[in-house]
């Protein structure tokens, strides 16, 4: 295939109109940021972000690279169906509930970030050891993004993985690193509205093309494959409910949901922006399912394509650029390309400042440099982005191993910092003993689940466990079932290390995190600047 110099001429187009966006957000920050606290502008753009703008960033936050090809790729394999698709309603619900009970809590003691209250609730060591799993799925995520966009440049424009991984790290590092939570709103209003009409552009010439079955048809008759509907056997039930408990719960805790909504002026306008946009991204998932019930539908022996097909060569991973590419006419692919292009980076940045800002505001500022000033912090958060950005880029040329690892992060986040999280919002009797106990038994716990993607056989074989093709896969619930093991770990293990202490049963001397004197675990411990709306510590109340 030749080099598709259109296609590669739009997509530059795209790219710099996006970067021009990016740094005119950069400048309208600065401009407010004169009488803002420049590190609070950076991660939460300085709290005055409009709804308008919240709903589009919460909503392209969400609708990435992944939601719109993964959507389309499981309604296409005839092993999964559209009763596989649980990310458009799993999302959607978790938003609704992120927004019914963790916004408030969160927005109105005026959080930064995720894992101020986990630091204020367990302290700041403990807190760092949380940001593990956070700062690793968000990296990995960063990198499976920019390797999938990757795959389908080269296979729409021909050109070389590579260079496209590289242009689209330093679009989305240079104007994160310029604007900060500005830059990455603004433009995602541009991505969002990009991959709306791309892909309503796209679809019906997907649809009329010749090579195509009657998606009605096909949807509950086997004419080139199974039904598209799919179907859900009872041996997998348990499965698709972990699953769907994992979208649902496990996308809560994540700072590109909180640095959304603590981004808003009140907490009214937080849960707004987070049940709208669960609405949104629902609905975004509907072209995707059209796309891939199209693949399903389609005889790819009328096309360019040919046989086999693209089941039989294992390249269902790519199936929604395929149907772009060859079921619609060239200048509409290159438009439904700069659907996929922007999907990419509107979920890349997110990924990015996220990792970011946690690790300036909370392991910088709190645990390495408790005096740094507010230059030092943003400068530090900009060093952290650039490199964790270049590494991300680096691991995205091991495209196959880094979603796996995404995947496995993605899960300690579920069994770990959601009932982390839960406790230290929602259970004042939690401490740092919990705490440290329960994160040790999830941890455990999962990685003794095993992980086939990785190769990493189970040590720990749950209720039907069965041996499918030649690795073992866990049909149990294991996930659900260890994040609820971990947060009744926190309860029981907070509880009685309270009670040892309290009637001397244990020496208080032993009582190395002082949950029992002034600097109790849920003692405020942290009292609000009401000028910057950062919190600071006093020095005789911290537990570090």
């Amino acid at each position: 295939m030749a080099l598709n110099i259109p296609g590669l001429v739009s997509l530059s187009v795209f790219f710099t109109f996006t970067l021009a966006a990016g740094i005119w957000a950069s400048w309208k920050s600065r401009k407010e940021q004169q009488n803002q606290n420049p590190t609070e502008m950076a991660i939460v753009g300085g709290r005055n972000i409009s709804v308008c703008i919240g709903l589009f960033t919460a909503t392209a936050t969400w609708v990435g690279g992944a939601y719109i090809n993964g959507t389309a790729e499981i309604v296409y394999l005839p092993s999964k169906g559209l009763l596989w698709v649980q990310a458009p309603v799993g999302f959607a619900l978790s938003l609704v509930i992120g927004g019914f009970f963790f916004v408030n809590p969160m927005r109105s003691k005026n959080y930064m970030t995720v894992m101020d209250p986990l630091q204020e609730a367990y302290g700041n060591m403990m807190g760092s050891l949380l940001f593990i799993p956070p700062l690793l799925g968000e990296v990995f995520w960063f990198a499976a993004i920019l390797a999938s966009l990757g795959a389908t440049m080269r296979v729409i424009l021909d050109i070389g993985g590579s260079l496209a991984i590289t242009l689209s790290a330093c679009t989305v590092i240079l104007y994160t690193l310029l604007g900060g939570l500005y830059s990455v709103a603004y433009t995602d209003v541009i991505q969002l509205v990009f991959i709306t009409l791309s892909l309503l552009v796209c679809i019906p010439f997907a649809l009329i093309n010749s090579a195509t079955e009657s998606i009605y048809y096909t949807a509950t008759h086997k004419h080139y494959q199974d039904p598209w509907i799919g179907k859900i056997e009872k041996q997998y039930l348990g499965r698709w409910l972990d699953d769907f408990f994992y979208l649902v719960l496990g996308s809560i805790p994540w700072q590109t949901f909180f640095q959304r909504v603590l981004s808003t002026a009140s907490p009214s306008q937080a849960r707004f922006i987070s049940y709208l946009s669960g609405l949104g991204c629902f609905l975004m998932a509907i072209p995707s399912v059209l796309i891939g019930a199209v693949a399903a539908s389609t005889d790819w022996n009328q096309t360019s394509y040919g046989l086999p097909s693209p089941l039989e060569r294992g390249e269902s991973a790519m199936i929604l650029p395929f149907v772009l590419h060859y079921l619609c006419p060239a200048y509409i692919s290159i438009a439904g390309l700069g659907a996929i292009a922007a999907a990419a980076m509107s979920s890349a940045d997110s990924a990015l400042l996220s990792a970011g800002s946690m690790f300036a505001h909370n392991i910088y500022r709190k645990i390495l440099r408790k005096k740094a000033t507010e230059r030092e912090v943003l400068w530090a958060m900009r060093t952290s982005m650039l490199v964790f950005g270049a590494g991300a880029a680096s691991l995205a040329f091991y495209s196959n191993s880094i979603y796996d690892l995404w995947f496995l992060s993605g899960e300690l986040v579920y069994a770990l910092l959601f009932p982390q999280l839960c406790c230290a919002l929602f259970a004042p009797s939690s401490n740092t003993y919990g705490s440290a106990a329960g994160f040790l038994v999830g941890l455990l716990l999962r990685l003794l689940a095993g992980e086939p993607a990785l190769k990493i056989p189970p040590t720990i074989c749950y209720p039907a466990c069965s041996l499918l093709d030649g690795s073992y896969v866990q049909l149990f619930p294991y996930k659900t079932f260890t994040m609820l093991l971990t947060l009744g770990t926190i309860i029981a293990v907070s509880y009685l290390a309270t009670v040892l202490f309290q009637r001397n049963l244990l020496p208080r001397r032993w009582d190395v995190c002082n949950v029992l004197g002034e600097t109790s675990t849920h003692t405020p411990l942290r009292q609000m600047d009401k000028q910057t709306g950062l919190q600071t510590v006093p020095l005789e109340e911290n537990r570090d």
